[in-house]
Formats: structure tokens, C-alpha cells, sequence
């Protein structure tokens, strides 16, 4: 991928089918989960997965995270045996490509005030649904040959298995980014969408199944957001080994090495955190909270160790000859999705307090 990267940022357009089917190859997608052609692979092992697709670019290592840990997760932990058989073994080969729909246009870090809406047409369980409504910001959404929709239905809370080729879906690419060029984000407009009673996830009620989701995919966060950091600080390392300033190398000036220091040693204590965060997560321990620590700690770090990079590129540093813009620019939306800091911040003093400050 690296070498098209560039291209594809200014571009903002990458070759999504035939990445997915790239690393659908290698086993990436749905690397984590078990059975259905997955590679049934641990949590570290895809952690370090996305850290290292993530040195590549961040909007790479969000393909991977929404198509395994969002809309292929979704459907293998709460969908009914049906709806894992036809979508899963294709979308783990790249043949099929997800997407994950519940932040709404007015509705981002508040998923209880989507207006999304589901409703039956008639009285009987086995009554179509209708869906109304729009998610905003929606990785893979116009490339996607299913959607994983969360709506609000009279009981609570509910996701949808949605075909995107079903009449009244559709989903607009947003365009003017500056940040996660070198991926697919959309709109998701459903406008009398008819489901069959099939489509809804049986094993999920109310938001505890989107916020499952969401911890998968922030997990991958904190293995990849370390990539980024950890690209930006060997280029900076190469660079400056071979800039001559007042004739010798920028290297073998102490305020240099000082910010290599400083920066090496919060690259290595996030990788050391995002690993043990994992072994947890192998052992069945790992809590929410913690999982916020870490998305908290090692995306604030990589953005810090970019923008520090940058510095010492100067103004090469803004060249997309060198990766280090390019990442900093996607660590700006890293920082916010999947839980911005501030929410990420309340989930820990909530764990420390006992006490919720989100109202």
C-alpha cells in the first residue's frame, strides 16, 4: 500500500474492492473472530495487525476495523445462524464489504438520541420492517455491499442486516476531507427501506450492542494509532540522520536527540500498554474503562509524537514526500471517532467515581 499512498490522499480515492480483496487474502478481515473462513487469530495478534496496517495509513487500518470489527462483528455476535452464512464467509475473503451505521448527523457521541426509526408494517413478528432516517460519517458506506443499521424501533434499540442494493438506501460519498483521504466515508440516507423480519440482529437489544461493537473496534484503535506514531518517528529518525545543519548531521544536536528521546519512550509505554490491553482482552478480563484508557492515551500520544516530527522535518514535514503530515492530519479524526476524549475521559472518572457526568 505505501507506495500508492500518497496518490491516493491527494486523490482522496482508493481502490477499495481490490484492497479488500488484497487483504481478505492475507486473512485481516475478521481476523479476530472464529469460524466462517476467519482467521480465528488473538486479540494481540490483531492488534498488531492494525498497528501495522495503520504505519501504512490510518484510513487503511479503518477498512480493516469497520469491515471485521463492526459490521462483521455485529453480525457474528448477534446475528441469527442465517444472516452469518450468507454475509460472513464472503466479507471475510474482501468479496463482500461492510459498513457499520449508528452516528447520526446531529447524533454523535448521544447514540440514545438517534432519530433513526424502524417500524413494523403490520402487527405480526413476521411483518417487514420500514426504515427512515441517516447516518453521517459512515467508513466504507459508499463502497459497501451491507450495511449493519442501528435503529429505534417500540422495543428499544435494534440492528439491521441491510443490503445496500435495497430500494430507498443509498449512500452519498463526502467529499472536501482533510483528514482520512485514503478512505471511503459517506452518508447512509434510508428512505422507506422494506426489510424482511430476517434482517434485524436477534441477539442484540438496546445500545449495549452497538457500544459492544464499538469497544472492538476502538481495541484495534489502540494498536494502530501506534503505527502511525511509530512511521512518523522513523522517518523523522532517517531524515534528520542525513540533514546537514551547520555541518553535521541534525541527529547530533541534544535538543534532537531529546525530542527522539521523549518521543520513543511514549511509542514504547503505548505499545507496552496496547499489549497488555490485549493479553486481558485474551484472558476475558478486559473492562470497558480500560479500553478507554487506552484509546485516550495512545491516540493524544501519536498526534503529540507528529506533530513533534514535523517539527524537525520543517518544512519538509508538510511534503507529501514524507508520510508525517499525511498521518497527523488522520490522527485528528483517530482522536474523535470511536469515542471522542472527552467522552473517553468521563468513562474513566465514572469507573474512578462511581459517579456517570455524562448528563
Amino acid at each position: 500500500m505505501r507506495p500508492a499512498l500518497p496518490e491516493w490522499f491527494e486523490a482522496a480515492s482508493i481502490p477499495a474492492r481490490e484492497l479488500a480483496k488484497e487483504l481478505g487474502a492475507l486473512g485481516f478481515l475478521g481476523m479476530h473472530l472464529t469460524g466462517y473462513g476467519c482467521a480465528g487469530l488473538g486479540p494481540v495478534a490483531y492488534g498488531l495487525a492494525c498497528l501495522e496496517i495503520e504505519a501504512a495509513d490510518s484510513g487503511m487500518r479503518s477498512l480493516v476495523s469497520v469491515q471485521g470489527s463492526l459490521a462483521m462483528y455485529a453480525i457474528w455476535k448477534y446475528g441469527s445462524d442465517e444472516q452469518k452464512e450468507e454475509w460472513l464467509p464472503r466479507m471475510s475473503a474482501g468479496e463482500a464489504i461492510g459498513c457499520f451505521g449508528l452516528t447520526e448527523p446531529d447524533f454523535g457521541s448521544n447514540p440514545a438520541g438517534m432519530r433513526t426509526n424502524a417500524r413494523r408494517d403490520g402487527s405480526s413478528d413476521t411483518d417487514d420492517w420500514v426504515l427512515n432516517g441517516s447516518k453521517m460519517w459512515i467508513t466504507n458506506g459508499s463502497v459497501a455491499d451491507v450495511a449493519v443499521v442501528w435503529a429505534r424501533t417500540d422495543d428499544g434499540v435494534r440492528g439491521f442486516v441491510v443490503p445496500t442494493s435495497t430500494p430507498g438506501f443509498s449512500a452519498p460519498e463526502i467529499k472536501q476531507k482533510m483528514s482520512l483521504r485514503a478512505s471511503v466515508t459517506s452518508e447512509l440516507v434510508l428512505e422507506d427501506v422494506r426489510l424482511p423480519a430476517s434482517a434485524m440482529l436477534p441477539e442484540a437489544r438496546g445500545l449495549s450492542g452497538p457500544l459492544g461493537c464499538l469497544n472492538e473496534a476502538r481495541f484495534g484503535i489502540i494498536f494502530g494509532a501506534m503505527g502511525a506514531a511509530r512511521d512518523c518517528l522513523e522517518t523523522a529518525i532517517a531524515y534528520a540522520g542525513e540533514r546537514i545543519v551547520f555541518d553535521k548531521p541534525l541527529t547530533a544536536y541534544q535538543l534532537t536527540q531529546a525530542k527522539l528521546a521523549d518521543m520513543a519512550v511514549e511509542l514504547n509505554k503505548g505499545v507496552l500498554l496496547a499489549v497488555h490491553l490485549g493479553r486481558l482482552k485474551e484472558k476475558g478480563t478486559l473492562r470497558p474503562e480500560q479500553v478507554s484508557v487506552g484509546k485516550l492515551n495512545n491516540v493524544r500520544e501519536a498526534i503529540a509524537i507528529a506533530r513533534e516530527c514535523r517539527t524537525i522535518l520543517a518544512a519538509n514535514g508538510i511534503s507529501g514526500e514524507y508520510p508525517i503530515m499525511r498521518h497527523a492530519n488522520n490522527l485528528e479524526s483517530v482522536l474523535t471517532y470511536e469515542g471522542t476524549s472527552e467522552v473517553h475521559q468521563l468513562v474513566i472518572g465514572q469507573a474512578l467515581t462511581g459517579q456517570s457526568a455524562f448528563r
